[in-house]
């Protein structure tokens, strides 16, 4: 039976979830069918027009860190000073490898500030090594290693840079996330439905799948301002927005122009210069599916050639050591991107 959850809110409430939401991708071991993902995905053209729509694509989801390069926008908005790496990591949901926690120091440092102003929840670096390295050297979890210290840095440097309070800096109420709100909707050409609490500890807010990947064409589309200065910076460091060995590091260092975006509970967003741009959710929240959701969204576009895609277009499952299925695309969404997938 599908979930539908109901938020208290203006109006009423707003309902979040999937109807009869259709399975997107499939697990398979030893040639049988072993789970699937349901969920919801949107594409749309360069003119902002729905050209796929499979599941809800219209209902609220917390977009979760797919929303940081809007969040680092509104930064830039209020005089975040950070470019190039620092604006990157700003915008990152990163592994905590050396080069992410030395960028985080380096945006501390340039506004007055250490590690102990974050809020964010101490953690351990994602990456296995780079957690194995830092256990070696004593290390213990610390908020730097937290995947969102980049994000957390810049809002403190923001603050600094505007005069605003940073004590305080994860308040909704604080100016800075009241501009990152109204940056959200206003990108997302309509009202954020609802606001929560991160995993990181700043305000999450849910939007659309359509309105989520319509704020990544208006971001993709910028010639300028605060919203090209991002894009830019994420292209040219893709490292920095996850790291060595993920997949969205991977395919947006791989696929020219690309902008994209993972986010947690399976949520992801994507797009191109012409503003042909791409959101999908698994309804289980279930990180795994995220890499070949997005290599079907750049098959369709016709990026179905590229390294990147092709490696990432399925995950493998493995038995004994060995690969003996895969994590990949169902009919449904195949049938829906498939023609597209040969081209690029």
């Amino acid at each position: 039976m599908p979930i539908v959850v109901c938020l208290p809110g203006p109006a009423g409430g707003v309902c979040m979830g999937s109807g009869a939401a259709p399975v997107l991708l499939t697990a398979t071991r030893s040639g049988t069918v072993e789970s699937w993902h349901r969920g919801s995905l949107v594409l749309l053209g360069a003119d902002g027009a729905v050209e796929v729509a499979l599941g809800t694509p219209d209902r609220p989801v917390f977009a979760r860190s797919c929303l940081k390069p809007l969040q680092v926008a509104a930064m830039v908005d209020a005089g975040y000073p950070g470019r190039h790496e620092q604006l990157a990591l700003a915008a990152a949901s990163h592994d905590g490898e050396p080069v992410h926690r030395q960028t985080v120091r380096a945006i501390l440092a340039a506004a007055g500030l250490d590690e102990e102003a974050l809020r964010c929840p101490p953690a351990w670096p994602g990456d296995e090594e780079a957690r194995l390295q830092w256990v070696r050297q004593g290390g213990e979890p610390a908020r730097i290693c937290h995947n969102c210290s980049g994000k957390h840095a810049a809002m403190l440097a923001t603050g600094r840079a505007a005069g605003w309070d940073t004590s305080t800096y994860l308040l909704p109420a604080h100016p800075l996330q009241v501009l990152i709100r109204e940056t959200v909707a206003r990108y997302a050409g309509e009202p954020v439905a609802a606001t929560a609490v991160d995993g990181c500890g700043a305000p999450a807010h849910a939007i659309s799948l359509v309105g989520l990947a319509r704020s990544f064409a208006a971001l993709s589309r910028a010639a300028d301002g605060p919203a090209r200065l991002v894009t830019s910076a994420m292209q040219d460091h893709p490292r920095h927005i996850g790291g060595t060995r993920r997949s969205i590091t991977h395919l947006v260092a791989d696929v020219p122009g690309l902008l994209a975006k993972d986010g947690a509970e399976a949520v992801i967003a994507a797009s191109l210069p012409d503003g042909r741009s791409f959101a999908a959710k698994l309804d289980d929240g279930a990180a795994r599916g995220l890499a070949p959701l997005l290599a079907a969204a750049l098959s369709y576009w016709g990026f179905g050639a590229r390294p990147s895609v092709r490696r990432w277009r399925a995950v493998p499952v493995t038995g004994g050591g060995e690969q003996v299925g895969e994590l990949g695309w169902s009919a449904d969404l195949r049938a829906r991107v498939g023609p597209r997938a040969s081209r690029g």
